[in-house]
């Protein structure tokens, strides 16, 4: 074997890896340049369609400068200097909707027209490839073509750009002609450098705000998680009661019927064992809740100051509250009317949780006010009503977290009652929920994302709602 073949064989592979470098590139080319796809170019925030108006002027003045450049030095006739200096304007005005394809018929106007002075100039000097009116139309196409494509797009049109001016001024040339084309070379570079430039600008700003909208998206949601976990922990007192309840009646049962046979025993054991097993269950979750959310559940600025496994509140511990309110230094007042009944826990521990933080809200919001508890008892449920007067000072900046009535919002949708927060005539600031006694059974552990009657729209008021950043 000579030693010319491993010289050959490595010359063969260095053929073929360029034509499949040549080959990828071509692809790319092809697939960046050669297409229609249209590209609409918006409006302008502040100047709205102005842009595409300076551009048709644009146009205009390039399709009458250039026919009149290419008609007078030249030997061009009329028609085709018309045709060409159309083309220049036309590659304008399509670069609004599709400035790839208008980058095209601007070069192809550019090379044409080119061509033709080449062939027919007079002796005098002739500005050669790029008229004046020819550079401006292509600055502007590739101005509106690095605005909305990729870089690397905007960077094989300026380069094919380049290729085709020295082309023509280097390799083909003409006679006594004044040279454009490393002046046009430069300002198509700093064209595309301003536009890309704008255009990575204009793209960081939409991902900034995009950001924002998917961070607040994310703290609100968030936010729901973590008050549904505290309801959901609150809740746990009055489930595990009831199950406990069933566990121990399943137990005395067999002891209050004389003689019960083996299939009662069988039966009322079979409910003991299930209760416990959920209680069990029911105890663990709650384990896993306070264990990703350490803190006090039901604690707030109201001052309720309850241990971690105290027994939930009910409405008979209001008076408490509200003293503890006015012990902060808010005027508050209460009212009952109608006849009260017994309730279900789970409506007596919402109707607190409202009237807590509602007052803890007046007491953080609305600096001055007085405020007016108001318990209506319905045959269908339970009224709450906290008023609060105009604030007599302007509230200090916020630091909540915005739990305000979005927990109460979920309180009453988990009961399937409606609530209304909403400013009142004289400036002040009313919250009312109806908790219908009859709503999902609490003791199964029902719980359910917000109803259509929470009234999801209404507009949150800085006397009342805490959501602070």
């Amino acid at each position: 074997m000579s030693r010319v073949d491993p010289v050959t064989r490595w010359g063969k592979r260095q053929v073929v890896r360029s034509r499949v470098r040549a080959g990828r590139v071509l692809r790319v080319l092809h697939d960046d340049l050669w297409t229609w796809r249209a590209d609409p170019l918006p409006p302008s925030v502040w100047l709205r369609w102005v842009p595409h108006g300076v551009v048709c002027l644009a146009a205009l003045g390039v399709l009458l400068g250039n026919a009149a450049q290419l008609n007078e030095h030249s030997k061009l006739d009329p028609g085709l200097a018309f045709l060409i200096a159309l083309g220049s304007a036309s590659a304008m005005v399509l670069a609004l909707w599709r400035p790839v394809p208008a980058w095209w018929l601007s070069t192809a106007a550019a090379v044409v027209g080119a061509l033709g002075v080449r062939m027919d100039a007079e002796d005098y000097k002739f500005t050669w490839p790029w008229t004046a009116a020819g550079l401006i139309a292509h600055m502007f196409v590739m101005l509106l073509l690095a605005l909305r494509v990729r870089t690397r797009v905007a960077v094989e049109a300026f380069a094919l750009s380049a290729l085709i001016t020295y082309v023509l001024e280097g390799l083909i040339g003409a006679q006594n002609y004044q040279p454009t084309g490393w002046l046009a070379v430069a300002l198509f570079a700093v064209v595309v450098l301003l536009s890309t430039a704008l255009r990575g600008r204009r793209e960081a700003r939409n991902q900034l705000a995009e950001q924002t909208t998917l961070t607040a998206e994310e703290r609100a949601r968030r936010t729901l998680l973590e008050e549904r976990g505290r309801i959901a922990r609150e809740l746990h007192d009055v489930v595990a009661h009831h199950m406990s309840v069933i566990s121990i009646q399943a137990q005395v049962a067999p002891l209050l019927v004389e003689n019960p046979s083996d299939e009662l025993k069988e039966n009322l054991a079979g409910i003991r064992q299930n209760a416990l097993e959920a209680l069990t269950e029911l105890r663990r979750v709650l384990g896993v809740l306070r264990a990703e959310h350490p803190d006090v559940p039901g604690a707030s600025e109201a001052g309720d100051g309850a241990a971690p496994h105290a027994p939930q509140p009910t409405l008979d511990r209001l008076d408490a509250l509200v003293d503890n309110i006015r012990a902060a230094g808010l005027i508050v007042t209460t009212d009952s009317s109608g006849t009260r009944r017994p309730l279900p826990p789970g409506v007596e521990l919402s109707a607190y949780r409202i009237v807590q933080e509602a007052l803890s809200n007046v007491l953080r919001h609305a600096p001055g006010a007085t405020a007016r508890v108001r318990l209506v008892h319905l045959s269908i449920g339970l009224r709450v009503e906290v008023t609060n007067t105009r604030p007599k000072r302007a509230p200090a900046p916020s630091q909540g977290a915005g739990h305000g009535l979005l927990g109460m919002r979920e309180r009453v949708a988990m009961l399937d009652g409606t609530l209304t927060a909403h400013p009142t005539p004289d400036g002040g600031y009313q919250v009312a929920a109806l908790l219908p006694a009859d709503g999902p059974d609490l003791s199964a552990g029902t719980f359910t994302g917000p109803s259509d009657s929470s009234h999801p729209s209404d507009p949150p008021a800085p006397s009342t709602e805490d959501d602070s950043p």
